[in-house]
């Protein structure tokens, strides 16, 4: 299948998985420029354009504070996810945590565009960590934006049902390990052992992949 294929393979694919705003802040320069031109109405039409005026200015403002709220309420999950892995509590992590950190946020980049958004958060001269207030304007516009989504849960399932060609609802863990070094770019010791820890029923020894995709989809309303 397409989705597993390709350069970085199997791995692009799980990280990607994740296993209006906005057009509120656009339209304020529309508005204001609406404001400036009924200011410049003859005098005679004074009365009658402030009357108008009073309406848009309550909406405009209404506007403002819903997304300010909405922008403060990034800002505290923001720091709520950084602060997990901030072990020296002095507000940096290392740069190691960060992808982990922006999918815990519901964001699944590929690992170009991982690579891309730490070199944006580094430092001039990279240091090995990252500091929370490089991070959290960054990070903002991301989630604002709604980059980096999610593969849709319907297109797990499909991509998880290819690796099961017998239909058996599951894959066992020697299946899993060898995808995961065989297939493409191969996983990191640790990010194997994390994707296992998470999936792998110790009971059975297999990945019951629909209950996984269930258990890992992260719903977008929940961050934004």
């Amino acid at each position: 299948m397409d989705e597993t294929s390709g350069k970085g393979g199997f791995r692009n694919f799980i990280t990607q998985s994740g296993l209006g705003l906005r057009s509120r802040t656009e339209s304020a320069p529309a508005g204001a420029a609406a404001r400036r031109a009924a200011g410049r109405r003859a005098p005679g039409s004074r009365q009658s354009s402030l009357g108008q005026r009073a309406p848009h200015k309550m909406a405009d403002g209404k506007a403002r504070q819903r997304a300010e709220i909405a922008v403060t309420e990034l800002h505290k999950k923001i720091r709520d996810a950084f602060e997990v892995f901030d072990h020296e509590a002095n507000n940096t992590v290392d740069v190691r945590e960060i992808g982990t950190i922006i999918r815990s946020l519901g964001c699944c980049p590929k690992e170009g565009e991982l690579h891309d958004l730490i070199a944006e958060v580094e430092e001039e001269e990279p240091t090995g960590y990252i500091r929370f207030e490089k991070f959290l304007p960054v990070m903002t516009n991301v989630l604002l934006e709604r980059r980096y989504r999610p593969i849709p849960e319907d297109i797990l399932l499909q991509a998880f049902e290819v690796l099961d060609p017998a239909k058996r609802g599951f894959l066992s863990k020697e299946e899993l390990i060898k995808y995961m070094t065989e297939e493409g770019e191969p996983f990191s010791q640790e990010e194997m052992e994390e994707m296992l820890s998470a999936a792998i029923d110790p009971e059975s020894n297999t990945i019951h992949y629909k209950d996984y995709i269930t258990m890992m989809v992260i719903d977008e309303n929940e961050i934004l």
